[in-house]
């Protein structure tokens, strides 16, 4: 090599390496788990809602299974939480998180109940940080926090004309759109006895509240058989403040952890609202029947 050449050589595989260590570092950069901080999941539970028997509206007990099934996540940092009471500690805790899924009795009308928690839930959304609701979280008696429910989680089941039913036998069917949510999620081998929430009222097109699918901006990822009715009983929402959200108005018996793809569908989930990558053949959801027993009652 010409002596006069070196110089040259030297300064472009310099140049080379720059670019190859900024390619890199932008690629971990666009992983959430390859921050320099853990990622915050807040999971908010209730004890029991005193109008529910036994097994049916175990939130303490579903928020813990989930925080058993992603704890071997990288980078995430679990973190369950009461919402019982005044939870007057609970914006601040929003203001710490990445994203919050809650299993409360009642959660739209939980949410607007205190102007600090919905200003901090709104604040969390306006980040991109991720929701998810899981059954009674997702509902309210009456019709004024619909709205402002819909407006974070996508959609709600809401209002004195709601609909719900207690199916002994119903045969749940994923939706067939390709979605990182439902990967490695088979099909339910038998019918599923569950309290499902439908006819939602839901985030529409133009920014406000629509039954109507045709209208409406979430993507419905579990339906359940419903004449002349939405039977939409999951779904995700990317919200037009680049956060996500996610519903599922399905778990009213505990027991009902002990399907696999329920166990999946909620932990993808979450993960999706994190804005993780999640695996072709769908996340480990194993558990033990340790995991799935209910504490003994006090």
């Amino acid at each position: 090599m010409p002596t006069n050449a070196r110089p040259r050589f030297a300064f472009l595989l310099a140049a080379f390496c720059m670019f190859a260590s900024s390619l890199a570092s932008a690629s971990l950069a666009d992983d959430p788990a390859n921050n320099a901080r853990p990622q915050r999941l807040l999971l908010i539970g209730q004890g029991p809602d005193g109008s529910h028997k036994r097994t049916t509206h175990e939130y303490f007990a579903g928020v813990n299974l989930l925080a058993r099934l992603l704890r071997s996540q990288p980078k995430l940092e679990i973190i369950i939480v009461s919402a019982d009471g005044d939870w007057r500690d609970g914006p601040q805790l929003l203001e710490r998180a990445d994203a919050a899924v809650i299993f409360v009795a009642e959660g739209a009308k939980w949410l607007s109940a205190d102007a600090a928690r919905l200003a901090a839930f709104r604040d969390l959304a306006k980040r991109g940080g991720g929701l998810g609701v899981l059954h009674w979280g997702t509902g309210t008696k009456t019709a004024e926090p619909i709205a402002p429910f819909v407006q974070l989680f996508g959609a709600c089941h809401g209002g004195p004309d709601r609909k719900f039913k207690e199916f002994d036998q119903v045969l749940p069917q994923w939706a067939s759109v390709e979605h990182p949510i439902l990967r490695g999620l088979k099909p339910f081998p038998v019918p599923v006895r569950d309290e499902f929430y439908f006819a939602l009222k839901q985030a529409s097109k133009t920014g406000g509240v629509t039954l109507a699918d045709s209208e409406s901006a979430i993507t419905p990822l579990l339906r359940i058989p419903a004449e002349e009715v939405s039977g939409t009983v999951a779904w995700c929402w990317e919200r037009p403040d680049q956060g996500r959200s996610f519903g599922f108005t399905g778990l009213h018996f505990h027991d009902n952890w002990k399907h696999e793809s329920y166990r999946r569908f909620v932990a993808q989930a979450t993960m999706w609202t994190l804005k993780r990558e999640i695996v072709a053949s769908g996340l480990d959801v194993s558990v033990s029947g340790q995991d799935l027993a209910l504490p003994e009652a006090k």
